[in-house]
């Protein structure tokens, strides 16, 4: 069974101010469809949208956000575990650092506390441990980070839904003839020193953190595939069922 890393971004996760409670109704029916085939390793922002919505603080300094971080992963979780229910299926937490990526000792260790709950069906929710990260220790963004666990944890596909639903050849906010790229196998290096404009208070990147997730995929001679957290459908046409109609994978093979 083909391994995907899963990253749903906080633009997706909230609305307002609060975590949007049927959106992430919808990514986890997704996700149980998608186990039918794949084994699925979710990378989950929104801890600290969780965290906002019990204590008003200003998230813009470092130190309220890992205290927001710290409030919010329970919150986070357990909504993740209510909605799983149903299916009866059991999410686990795992948090991290940059640290467990920096050798493959490090990597090792959090591959081996994920394996056997893949074994067992359990749904392992990365995230990185942002209540106790050092900026030494940060990974920045998930967008990094689930590019980084894919990669470690040997995945064949990370596949990012976001609220930017593809890679277009030009801002398709400021150009209206702007065409989604459906399949990218190289990028260029001036787009990732662009600067990064995230769409949402709580997100950390817009689309330049998923083209270094990309890059870094490629460079691992791995797939990362980009589409819409909104709508879903894309994402389940290419997923599901090998139809290829929206968002763009980023590949060095062919499309």
């Amino acid at each position: 069974m083909k391994r995907l890393v899963l990253k749903v971004g906080s633009a997706v996760l909230t609305e307002q101010n609060r975590i949007a409670r049927q959106r992430m109704q919808n990514l986890v029916d997704f996700i149980v469809e998608l186990r039918n085939m794949y084994e699925v390793i979710l990378v989950s922002s929104g801890a600290v949208a969780a965290g906002y919505t019990k204590l008003k603080i200003d998230k813009k300094n470092i130190a309220n956000k890992q205290a927001l971080a710290a409030i919010g992963q329970p919150l986070l979780m357990r909504l993740y575990k209510k909605k799983l229910e149903k299916y009866h299926v059991l999410p686990a937490q795992v948090l991290v650092t940059a640290a467990n990526f920096e050798t493959a000792e490090q990597s090792d260790r959090v591959r081996n506390t994920v394996e056997p709950l893949l074994r067992h069906g359990v749904i392992p929710i990365v995230n990185e441990n942002d209540a106790t990260a050092t900026q030494e220790l940060e990974l920045g963004d998930n967008d990094q980070l689930s590019a980084y666990t894919a990669v470690a944890f040997n995945a064949d596909m990370l596949v990012i839904l976001s609220d930017i639903d593809a890679y277009y050849d030009r801002d398709p906010n400021q150009h209206a003839d702007a065409h989604i790229k459906l399949h990218v196998n190289a990028i260029n290096s001036d787009e990732l020193s662009k600067k990064m404009t995230p769409n949402n208070s709580f997100a950390t990147g817009g689309i330049v953190t998923k083209l270094k997730a990309a890059a870094y995929m490629l460079e691992h001679h791995k797939t990362m595939y980009l589409a819409s957290g909104f709508d879903l459908h894309d994402a389940r046409e290419f997923l599901l069922h090998h139809n290829h109609t929206g968002g763009t994978l980023f590949s060095r093979g062919n499309a």
